[in-house]
């Protein structure tokens, strides 16, 4: 194995993957701070609305680029109109409390966008077809949104100077682009697969300029079959993956990845609330809390990230590498989850990323 590349985290670090739940960016970023003092994110809160989503707080960031919001989803447009404003303003807010609560912080950040393939698959063409379905408009796209991503960037970094800006580029979508399995307008077929390729060219671009800016890129997808090597292969110097989605079929990939220094974010707990347990009569609230948590699977830090350390010793690298490599993370992200389940999220992660330091093999 050749040397391993120092990371952009500390030793035993946990972080969330993106969305929160509530409407208060205030709250919302106080907390993410509060729990994740290591490497802490800009979260995003789609419940607050259209433009406050992952795909609306990426179509704002476009750059000539307008689209506004459908029954059937965002569509490209003359002129930009409300939704843009907005998307616009929502992100303003969560910027202004990301600037009070970290303007003094040192340390890794770590911001969410929607990656152009995403993207392209759920923006509209004024014909109601996405934009991924004409190379000409995605290709418009990914110019779009490679500008305005590193504007985001720039801002990021003169509100928070201390900051070493991780970028995840967030392509759930990417499977079903690669492999086609996007339906079409009419929903009675399905659109051709892009040229992984053309796919891969486009992020490489993304990456490069996002690394040129002095930040790091990162790639997440949660979905089953993300393309590890393509993203390794495309410049991501870290994964967002659901742990528990990662089989023995992935060892090589994941291996190689790491002998490249890649460093990885595994998905190892729940995302939403477990069923609601029978209430027993009399119990305290912090009683209650506690069940909830073991429903979750979330009470032993151990179990959590069994799934990690099985993947660890079947790739054969040191187990002191382990906490250094990997970053431990909710699933996916926590919109859907109620606050208590949140916050609880984020602990049973930080447990997790203490157990790959102090008992990496299981």
């Amino acid at each position: 194995m050749s040397q391993q590349q120092p990371q952009p985290w500390p030793v035993a670090s946990a972080t969330g993957v993106g969305s929160w739940p509530g409407e208060d960016p205030d709250e919302a970023m106080r907390t993410i701070v509060g729990e994740l003092p290591d490497l802490p994110h800009l979260p995003e809160l789609p419940a607050r609305g259209a433009g406050a989503d992952m795909i609306g707080r990426a179509a704002g960031l476009l750059v000539d680029l307008p689209v506004e919001v459908q029954p059937t989803g965002w569509r490209v447009v003359d002129t930009p109109g409300r939704d843009l404003a907005r998307a616009g303003s929502f992100l303003s807010y969560d910027m202004d409390a990301l600037t009070e609560h970290l303007h003094a912080y040192e340390g890794p950040l770590k911001v969410q966008i929607a990656g152009p393939w995403t993207l392209a698959a759920a923006i509209e063409l004024r014909n109601g077809q996405r934009v991924v379905s004409d190379p000409g408009a995605h290709r418009d796209l990914a110019e779009s949104h490679l500008e305005g991503v590193l504007a985001h960037v720039a801002d990021v970094r003169r509100r928070v100077p201390g900051a070493r800006v991780i970028v995840q580029v967030d392509e759930p979508t990417l499977p079903a682009v690669l492999l086609g399995r996007l339906p079409t307008a009419s929903g009675l077929g399905v659109l051709p697969a892009v040229d992984r390729v053309l796919v891969e060219s486009v992020l490489r671009t993304l990456f490069a300029g996002i690394e040129e800016s002095g930040a790091v890129p990162a790639a997440h997808c949660c979905a089953a079959g993300a393309p590890v090597d393509l993203l390794r292969r495309s410049g991501a110097r870290a994964l967002s993956l659901d742990a528990r989605l990662l089989t023995r079929a992935h060892d090589e990939m994941v291996g190689t990845a790491v002998e490249a220094g890649v460093g990885f974010l595994l998905g190892v707990v729940p995302p939403t609330d477990p069923p609601a347990p029978a209430r027993p009569s009399g119990t305290a609230a912090d009683a209650a809390t506690a069940a909830a948590r073991r429903s979750a699977g979330m009470s032993d830090p151990a179990a959590i990230v069994d799934p990690v350390r099985e993947l660890w010793n079947r790739l054969g690298f040191s187990p002191d590498l382990l906490s250094q490599v990997v970053v431990t993370t909710p699933a996916c992200g926590l919109a859907g989850a109620s606050p208590r389940h949140a916050r609880a999220a984020l602990e049973a992660a930080r447990g997790g990323a203490r157990v790959l330091r102090d008992e990496p093999r299981r």
